[in-house]
């Protein structure tokens, strides 16, 4: 069984379908698999840099405070103690990897339950010649005729060079390559628009189980010196 979905020009006409296998924009969502693929990714994307200074890091000591009787003040062995003003910091943050072990299986679930929520909410769309955009504003609008929601996925294949830069600085799209479509993404956005490219790529890619072949794009292509 497959789903059909209409493929439009920059000017909104209609010029073809293509068919959505129900593996992947046709399954139920499992709601707390994809909990925990997102979490896991939010983690992932943590630095996990913090870091404080404990007492054997933060500079001065070596002196006692006052002296050890007939203050009445509690005895003080350091001036760097957690317990005096500017003293080290005890147990405080230090740098660690938030990473969680996520299955390629989970992974790949959680992707197609999402899209199975936008396709069945009918919140996925396809366009075809957003390289043939000759201004920034034509290839927004051919991108922002399907929805006039706020935030939307614009997926590309790699091979759209000209498309990227031309979308690239617009606040309310967020771009992405269809190899690198995750759940976290589809899930913040209220509608993905799939280039025609891409669509395919991405059907012909993950729907096989066969990832496609990462090419960086020309703008991720540094200049050699």
């Amino acid at each position: 069984m497959s789903l059909k979905i209409e493929v439009k020009d920059i000017a909104g006409k209609a010029t073809g379908s293509i068919d959505l296998p129900a593996a992947i924009f046709d399954v139920q969502a499992n709601v707390p698999l994809i909990h925990q693929v997102v979490v896991a990714q939010l983690a992932a994307a943590r630095a996990g840099t913090h870091k404080t200074k404990n007492r054997g890091e933060v500079s001065g000591g070596g002196k006692k405070p006052f002296k050890q009787k007939g203050t009445g003040r509690a005895r003080q062995g350091s001036t760097r103690s957690p317990n005096q003003r500017h003293g080290g910091v005890a147990h405080g943050p230090v740098p660690r990897k938030y990473d969680q072990r996520t299955p390629k299986k989970m992974i790949a679930a959680a992707l197609k339950g999402v899209l199975s929520d936008r396709q069945r909410a009918s919140r996925i769309h396809a366009v075809s010649g957003i390289v043939e955009a000759t201004t920034t504003k034509a290839a927004i609008n051919a991108v922002r005729q399907f929805s006039d929601r706020k935030n939307l996925l614009v997926v590309l294949s790699r091979t759209e060079n000209a498309a990227w830069l031309a979308l690239r600085n617009h606040d309310d799209l967020h771009l992405i390559v269809n190899d690198q479509l995750n759940a976290y993404d589809v899930l913040v956005s209220d509608d993905v628009i799939f280039s025609e490219g891409a669509l395919r790529d991405f059907i012909a890619g993950p729907a096989t189980g066969k990832g496609a072949t990462a090419v960086a794009r020309e703008s991720e292509v540094g200049v050699s010196a």
